[in-house]
Protein backbone atom coordinates (compact mmCIF):
# COMPACT_ATOMS: atom_id res chain seq x y z
CA UNK A 1 0.00 0.00 0.00
CA UNK A 2 1.64 3.45 -1.04
CA UNK A 3 1.86 5.10 2.62
CA UNK A 4 0.68 8.51 1.65
CA UNK A 5 -2.33 7.92 -0.34
CA UNK A 6 -5.70 7.44 1.74
CA UNK A 7 -8.57 4.50 0.94
CA UNK A 8 -11.87 5.02 0.47
CA UNK A 9 -14.22 2.25 0.14
CA UNK A 10 -18.03 1.78 0.87
CA UNK A 11 -18.64 -1.02 3.57
CA UNK A 12 -21.50 -3.17 4.31
CA UNK A 13 -22.71 -0.78 7.09
CA UNK A 14 -21.21 2.57 5.81
CA UNK A 15 -18.61 4.50 3.90
CA UNK A 16 -14.91 3.69 5.26
CA UNK A 17 -11.62 5.85 4.63
CA UNK A 18 -8.27 5.07 5.69
CA UNK A 19 -6.22 8.30 6.01
CA UNK A 20 -2.49 8.09 6.57
CA UNK A 21 -1.14 9.79 9.91
CA UNK A 22 1.03 12.98 8.29
CA UNK A 23 3.34 13.29 11.59
CA UNK A 24 3.55 8.62 12.19
CA UNK A 25 4.93 6.29 9.21
CA UNK A 26 2.69 3.37 8.63
CA UNK A 27 -0.13 5.23 10.94
CA UNK A 28 -3.38 5.13 9.80
CA UNK A 29 -7.24 6.93 10.83
CA UNK A 30 -10.03 4.60 10.10
CA UNK A 31 -13.64 6.43 9.96
CA UNK A 32 -17.18 5.60 9.00
CA UNK A 33 -19.37 7.66 7.61
CA UNK A 34 -16.98 10.73 8.94
CA UNK A 35 -16.54 9.56 12.45
CA UNK A 36 -13.20 8.19 13.94
CA UNK A 37 -13.55 4.40 14.28
CA UNK A 38 -9.93 3.28 15.34
CA UNK A 39 -6.24 4.60 14.76
CA UNK A 40 -3.11 2.01 14.46
CA UNK A 41 0.34 2.52 14.16
CA UNK A 42 1.71 -0.88 12.20
CA UNK A 43 5.00 -0.16 13.55
CA UNK A 44 3.91 1.00 16.88
CA UNK A 45 0.86 -1.40 17.79
CA UNK A 46 0.94 -0.56 21.77
CA UNK A 47 0.58 3.16 20.90
CA UNK A 48 -3.09 3.81 21.23
CA UNK A 49 -4.25 7.54 20.36
CA UNK A 50 -8.05 7.61 21.34
CA UNK A 51 -8.43 8.22 24.69
CA UNK A 52 -11.32 6.03 25.37
CA UNK A 53 -8.57 2.95 23.93
CA UNK A 54 -5.84 3.69 26.34
CA UNK A 55 -8.06 3.38 28.67
CA UNK A 56 -8.98 -0.28 27.21
CA UNK A 57 -5.54 -0.63 27.24
CA UNK A 58 -4.84 0.23 30.52
CA UNK A 59 -7.56 -2.23 32.00
CA UNK A 60 -6.10 -4.72 29.54
CA UNK A 61 -2.60 -4.19 31.20
CA UNK A 62 -4.22 -4.74 35.20
CA UNK A 63 -6.57 -7.84 34.26
CA UNK A 64 -3.71 -10.62 34.62
CA UNK A 65 -0.24 -10.73 35.29
CA UNK A 66 2.04 -8.19 33.21
CA UNK A 67 2.39 -10.08 29.46
CA UNK A 68 0.57 -12.91 30.21
CA UNK A 69 -1.45 -14.65 27.38
CA UNK A 70 -5.12 -14.14 27.79
CA UNK A 71 -8.11 -15.29 25.77
CA UNK A 72 -9.83 -12.36 24.47
CA UNK A 73 -12.90 -11.45 22.80
CA UNK A 74 -13.36 -8.12 21.17
CA UNK A 75 -16.76 -7.02 19.62
CA UNK A 76 -16.69 -4.52 17.19
CA UNK A 77 -13.40 -4.85 15.06
CA UNK A 78 -12.35 -1.31 13.72
CA UNK A 79 -8.91 -1.60 12.70
CA UNK A 80 -8.44 -4.30 14.87
CA UNK A 81 -6.09 -2.06 17.13
CA UNK A 82 -6.67 -3.42 20.35
CA UNK A 83 -6.46 -7.06 19.32
CA UNK A 84 -2.87 -5.23 17.76
CA UNK A 85 -2.01 -4.13 21.27
CA UNK A 86 -3.09 -7.20 23.16
CA UNK A 87 -0.80 -9.62 20.76
CA UNK A 88 1.99 -7.25 21.70
CA UNK A 89 2.05 -6.90 24.89
CA UNK A 90 0.62 -10.34 26.00
CA UNK A 91 2.10 -12.49 23.21
CA UNK A 92 0.69 -15.95 22.91
CA UNK A 93 -2.65 -14.34 23.30
CA UNK A 94 -5.45 -15.88 21.43
CA UNK A 95 -8.06 -13.63 20.30
CA UNK A 96 -11.34 -13.70 17.99
CA UNK A 97 -12.77 -10.38 16.21
CA UNK A 98 -16.49 -10.31 16.01
CA UNK A 99 -17.34 -7.74 13.43
CA UNK A 100 -20.52 -8.02 11.75
CA UNK A 101 -18.93 -5.69 8.61
CA UNK A 102 -17.91 -8.30 6.62
CA UNK A 103 -16.31 -5.70 3.82
CA UNK A 104 -15.16 -3.91 6.67
CA UNK A 105 -12.93 -7.16 7.81
CA UNK A 106 -11.76 -7.23 4.12
CA UNK A 107 -10.36 -3.81 3.89
CA UNK A 108 -8.47 -3.53 7.10
CA UNK A 109 -7.28 -7.45 6.23
CA UNK A 110 -5.94 -5.83 3.14
CA UNK A 111 -4.52 -2.65 3.88
CA UNK A 112 -3.58 -2.95 7.49
CA UNK A 113 -2.44 -6.63 7.69
CA UNK A 114 -2.21 -8.31 10.85
CA UNK A 115 1.27 -9.60 11.89
CA UNK A 116 2.76 -12.45 11.44
CA UNK A 117 1.94 -15.09 13.91
CA UNK A 118 -0.68 -13.11 15.64
CA UNK A 119 -3.32 -15.23 16.54
CA UNK A 120 -6.50 -13.40 16.03
CA UNK A 121 -9.24 -14.96 14.14
CA UNK A 122 -11.91 -12.76 12.87
CA UNK A 123 -15.53 -13.23 12.52
CA UNK A 124 -18.32 -11.68 10.44
CA UNK A 125 -21.20 -12.16 12.55
CA UNK A 126 -23.39 -9.99 15.35
CA UNK A 127 -21.75 -9.82 18.04
CA UNK A 128 -24.28 -10.96 20.38
CA UNK A 129 -25.33 -13.83 18.12
CA UNK A 130 -21.78 -14.66 18.09
CA UNK A 131 -21.90 -14.53 22.42
CA UNK A 132 -24.92 -16.78 22.26
CA UNK A 133 -23.28 -19.30 20.29
CA UNK A 134 -19.88 -19.08 20.86
CA UNK A 135 -17.95 -21.46 23.36
CA UNK A 136 -18.83 -21.29 26.57
CA UNK A 137 -16.42 -20.51 29.58
CA UNK A 138 -13.41 -19.60 26.51
CA UNK A 139 -12.18 -15.83 27.06
CA UNK A 140 -10.28 -14.61 30.27
CA UNK A 141 -12.17 -10.90 28.39
CA UNK A 142 -14.86 -9.51 26.47
CA UNK A 143 -14.20 -6.15 25.03
CA UNK A 144 -17.55 -4.91 23.64
CA UNK A 145 -16.81 -1.38 21.62
CA UNK A 146 -19.33 -1.68 18.57
CA UNK A 147 -21.26 0.96 17.13
CA UNK A 148 -23.94 1.33 14.08
CA UNK A 149 -22.70 4.25 12.85
CA UNK A 150 -22.40 6.81 16.20
CA UNK A 151 -24.58 4.94 18.79
CA UNK A 152 -24.56 1.31 20.40
CA UNK A 153 -26.97 -0.63 19.03
CA UNK A 154 -30.20 -1.63 21.58
CA UNK A 155 -29.80 -5.51 21.03
CA UNK A 156 -26.42 -4.98 22.88
CA UNK A 157 -27.69 -3.15 26.22
CA UNK A 158 -30.24 -5.40 28.07
CA UNK A 159 -29.67 -8.28 30.64
CA UNK A 160 -29.91 -10.91 28.11
CA UNK A 161 -27.54 -9.53 26.25
CA UNK A 162 -25.07 -8.90 29.53
CA UNK A 163 -26.09 -12.77 29.99
CA UNK A 164 -24.77 -14.17 26.95
CA UNK A 165 -21.40 -12.63 27.29
CA UNK A 166 -20.94 -13.90 30.81
CA UNK A 167 -21.97 -17.08 29.31
CA UNK A 168 -18.53 -16.56 26.82
CA UNK A 169 -16.29 -15.92 30.00
CA UNK A 170 -14.18 -17.81 32.42
CA UNK A 171 -14.74 -17.58 36.33
CA UNK A 172 -12.98 -14.47 37.06
CA UNK A 173 -13.61 -13.13 33.88
CA UNK A 174 -13.79 -9.20 32.96
CA UNK A 175 -15.99 -7.72 30.79
CA UNK A 176 -15.15 -3.91 29.30
CA UNK A 177 -17.45 -2.11 27.40
CA UNK A 178 -16.90 1.39 26.04
CA UNK A 179 -20.29 3.43 26.04
CA UNK A 180 -20.96 7.13 25.24
CA UNK A 181 -23.23 9.27 27.17
CA UNK A 182 -23.52 12.93 28.54
CA UNK A 183 -25.73 14.30 31.73
CA UNK A 184 -27.54 13.52 33.21
CA UNK A 185 -26.57 9.72 31.71
CA UNK A 186 -29.67 7.80 31.86
CA UNK A 187 -28.08 5.41 29.60
CA UNK A 188 -24.76 5.39 31.53
CA UNK A 189 -26.50 4.59 34.91
CA UNK A 190 -28.57 2.18 33.39
CA UNK A 191 -26.06 0.21 31.98
CA UNK A 192 -24.44 0.21 34.80
CA UNK A 193 -27.66 -0.68 36.12
CA UNK A 194 -27.74 -3.86 33.50
CA UNK A 195 -24.10 -5.03 34.32
CA UNK A 196 -24.71 -4.83 37.81
CA UNK A 197 -27.92 -6.99 37.20
CA UNK A 198 -25.31 -9.94 35.98
CA UNK A 199 -21.86 -9.08 37.63
CA UNK A 200 -20.36 -8.28 41.46
CA UNK A 201 -18.44 -5.88 40.66
CA UNK A 202 -18.40 -2.81 38.51
CA UNK A 203 -15.47 0.13 37.64
CA UNK A 204 -16.12 3.27 35.87
CA UNK A 205 -13.43 5.36 33.94
CA UNK A 206 -14.26 8.39 32.48
CA UNK A 207 -12.67 11.83 31.66
CA UNK A 208 -13.60 15.00 35.01
CA UNK A 209 -15.39 16.99 32.52
CA UNK A 210 -17.87 14.13 31.23
CA UNK A 211 -18.93 13.36 34.56
CA UNK A 212 -19.52 16.64 35.81
CA UNK A 213 -22.18 16.98 32.66
CA UNK A 214 -19.56 19.24 30.78
CA UNK A 215 -19.90 17.21 27.63
CA UNK A 216 -20.86 14.55 25.81
CA UNK A 217 -17.90 11.67 25.65
CA UNK A 218 -17.11 8.10 26.46
CA UNK A 219 -16.88 5.85 29.71
CA UNK A 220 -15.14 2.61 29.90
CA UNK A 221 -16.86 0.38 32.33
CA UNK A 222 -15.30 -3.25 33.90
CA UNK A 223 -17.71 -5.61 35.22
CA UNK A 224 -16.65 -8.84 36.55
CA UNK A 225 -16.84 -11.28 39.36
CA UNK A 226 -13.56 -10.56 41.34
CA UNK A 227 -12.18 -6.82 42.11
CA UNK A 228 -10.36 -5.16 39.68
CA UNK A 229 -6.55 -3.58 40.88
CA UNK A 230 -8.54 -0.02 41.05
CA UNK A 231 -5.38 1.56 41.88
CA UNK A 232 -3.42 0.73 39.70
CA UNK A 233 -5.83 1.34 37.45
CA UNK A 234 -5.92 5.28 38.89
CA UNK A 235 -2.67 5.85 38.44
CA UNK A 236 -2.20 4.58 34.76
CA UNK A 237 -5.60 6.48 33.47
CA UNK A 238 -3.80 9.64 35.63
CA UNK A 239 -0.64 9.89 33.71
CA UNK A 240 -2.92 10.25 30.05
CA UNK A 241 -2.48 13.44 28.40
CA UNK A 242 -6.45 13.67 28.98
CA UNK A 243 -6.61 11.87 33.01
CA UNK A 244 -9.12 10.05 33.81
CA UNK A 245 -11.55 9.74 36.80
CA UNK A 246 -11.67 5.82 38.40
CA UNK A 247 -15.23 5.53 40.13
CA UNK A 248 -16.41 2.52 41.89
CA UNK A 249 -17.61 1.42 45.38
CA UNK A 250 -20.20 3.43 47.17
CA UNK A 251 -19.58 6.67 44.77
CA UNK A 252 -20.32 4.26 41.98
CA UNK A 253 -23.75 3.09 43.62
CA UNK A 254 -24.59 6.54 44.39
CA UNK A 255 -23.87 7.35 40.38
CA UNK A 256 -26.20 4.30 39.67
CA UNK A 257 -28.73 5.56 41.71
CA UNK A 258 -32.16 4.01 40.70
CA UNK A 259 -31.75 3.46 37.39
CA UNK A 260 -32.93 0.19 36.30
CA UNK A 261 -31.50 -3.01 34.62
CA UNK A 262 -32.72 -2.67 30.85
CA UNK A 263 -35.08 -5.72 29.18
CA UNK A 264 -34.72 -6.86 25.50
CA UNK A 265 -38.26 -5.13 25.28
CA UNK A 266 -37.10 -1.53 26.69
CA UNK A 267 -33.95 -1.68 25.17
CA UNK A 268 -32.70 1.57 23.06
CA UNK A 269 -29.52 2.74 21.31
CA UNK A 270 -27.03 5.50 23.46
CA UNK A 271 -27.89 8.57 22.49
CA UNK A 272 -27.13 10.23 19.30
CA UNK A 273 -23.41 12.39 19.83
CA UNK A 274 -24.18 16.31 18.96
CA UNK A 275 -23.42 17.65 15.92
CA UNK A 276 -19.02 17.83 15.77
CA UNK A 277 -19.12 15.54 18.64
CA UNK A 278 -16.48 12.98 17.21
CA UNK A 279 -16.71 14.23 13.15
CA UNK A 280 -13.86 14.17 11.20
CA UNK A 281 -12.56 14.35 7.36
Amino acid sequence: MNESVPVARSVDHGFAKLMPDVDRDRAWLLTVDGAPQSYVDLDDPAHLEFEYARRLGHVLDVVAEPGAALDVVHLGGGALTLPRYVAVTRPGSRQNVVEADRGLLELVAEHLPLPEGARVELHAADAREWLENGPADSADVVVADVFGGSRVPAHLTSVAYVRAAARVLRDGGSYLVNLPDAAPFAFLRSQLATLGSVFEELVLIAEPGVLRGRRFGNAVLVAGNRPVDVAALARLTAGDAFPARVEHGAALRSFIGDARAVRDEDAVPSPEPPDGAFGIG
